[in-house]
């Protein structure tokens, strides 16, 4: 029986479905294996727990320093769910390790900010990536060759064979029949969700167009606000967070899935979902979604509001267009995301993990002793945050991935680490620039 513990700030979002899947899938792939995921924060939805609970796994949440040793210490395989978290840079960088062995999964593309640190990957055994297009990080990219053999990709997208196939909608032609259905799924903070989305949809003019924004209402006030600024009150609509995300998309005819060119994002699972029930997607060009949707084929990428306004009206007005897309986007990712993909791709990198020594890792010579360089680490450029407290955000959309309160956003460090001088000023300067942003 392979032991093994996944360290993880949390079992929000994204990487709760992700482990959930993995307990899932590695049930299925080798039914003795026992996975123990370590929660650092106490979670503010226990769906994925009790999920992870009900196939088996186990779920420790906020352990002291002592017992998270002793859980390492007894472990085959230590599992890293890595982004820039403050909670996790705390545990790594603070606690007294027992010799490992290490795998990290990785759950940023570090195209941007957060950068994903290649000293991690040479403190790891294997490293492993959520999409492909994180090598076209910088870091990655850059990797001698001794160091890019550890490295692997493993979509942590898994199960979608298993979601049910969308009700048929026969919509047709504009003010002839059923209009057609459109919807976002995902975060709606600005360092994942467009900046410009209300923007992007203004020159759209369909009868009746309105777009779902499924997710947390974050940042609802100030959609709604620019909406009826730009004369179209009303055309985003809020039903909040939903658990019952197939419901959700079987109602769903499109998917206007416009994110921040800079964000943070690599599988992009409700992406997936939503291609895998036969919900067309409409992209950006950013490297992520392109890993993903071919123009054309299994959805849309457009480029400005131009060419999202025709999108739209295309889509609207030819069902028989919509219906074949839609077809195409299921066929593309229900035979390539699932629970025995996901299985295979990390029982390889187990497998090759469990081939090395266990041994003392040194997580401090990666990040850093202080929690201020824990979080500049994970800043692209050096220029951003000054030293004596001042910062420099860039201009355009990549400066909302410094304005949330959360995200690993020095604001979010500030939090962990109150009385830090440099996060301290940091966090001052940032508070006046949020206003549009929260």
């Amino acid at each position: 029986m392979t032991r093994v513990v996944h360290l993880t700030a949390h079992l929000g979002g994204g990487v709760g479905r992700a482990l959930a899947s993995l307990v899932r899938a590695r049930r299925l792939a080798e039914p003795d294996s026992e996975h123990r995921i370590v929660c650092l924060e106490t979670p503010e939805k226990t769906g994925f727990v009790e999920e992870i609970r009900s196939l088996g796994g186990s779920v420790i949440v906020a352990p002291t320093p002592a017992a998270l040793a002793a859980e390492v210490a007894r472990a085959d395989l230590v599992q890293i769910e890595f982004w820039n978290h403050p909670a996790l840079l705390r545990a790594l960088c603070e606690t007294d390790w027992p010799a490992m062995r290490l795998l990290v999964w990785c759950h940023v593309s570090g195209l941007n900010f957060p950068r994903i640190p290649a000293a991690l990957v040479g403190q790891s055994d294997r490293f492993v990536l959520t999409s492909a297009c994180s090598w076209q990080a910088p870091d990655m990219a850059a990797l001698p060759d001794t160091l890019r053999e550890r490295v692997a990709v493993v979509s942590s997208a898994a199960g979608l064979e298993n979601l049910p196939q969308r009700p048929a909608h026969a919509t047709t032609a504009a003010g002839s029949g059923p209009r057609c259905r459109f919807g976002y799924l995902g975060s709606l903070n600005l360092a994942k969700l467009h900046p410009d989305y209300v923007a992007l949809l203004s020159h759209v003019d369909e009868p009746d167009f309105n777009v779902r924004m499924i997710g947390d209402p974050l940042n609802r006030a100030l959609l709604e606000r620019q909406a009826a600024q730009a004369g179209h009150p009303g055309r985003l609509t809020f039903p909040g967070y939903c658990s019952d995300i197939a419901g959700e998309l079987g109602s769903m005819d499109v998917l206007l899935y416009l994110l921040n060119p800079s964000h943070y994002g690599t599988a992009e699972i409700a992406l997936l979902e939503a291609m895998a029930m036969g919900v067309v997607p409409v992209v950006m060009p950013n490297a992520a979604e392109c890993q993903v949707v071919e123009h054309g084929v299994n959805g849309l990428v457009v480029r400005d509001a131009d060419e999202l306004a025709h999108a739209v009206h295309r889509l609207s007005g030819d069902g028989a267009w919509l219906r074949a897309l839609g077809e195409r986007a299921a066929a593309s990712v229900r035979g390539r995301d699932t629970l025995a993909c996901l299985g295979d791709g990390l029982r390889t990198q187990y497998q090759a993990a469990l081939d090395s020594p266990k041994r003392v890792r040194d997580f401090r010579s990666v990040f850093g002793t202080a929690p201020a360089r824990w979080f500049t680490g994970f800043v692209p450029d050096g220029a951003v945050f000054g030293r004596e407290g001042s910062v420099t955000l860039p201009q355009g959309p990549a400066r909302h991935l410094h304005l949330e309160r959360t995200k690993g956003t020095a604001m979010h460090f500030q939090q962990h680490f109150p009385g830090d001088p440099q996060l301290d000023a940091w966090a001052r300067n940032l508070m006046g620039q949020t206003v549009e942003s929260t």
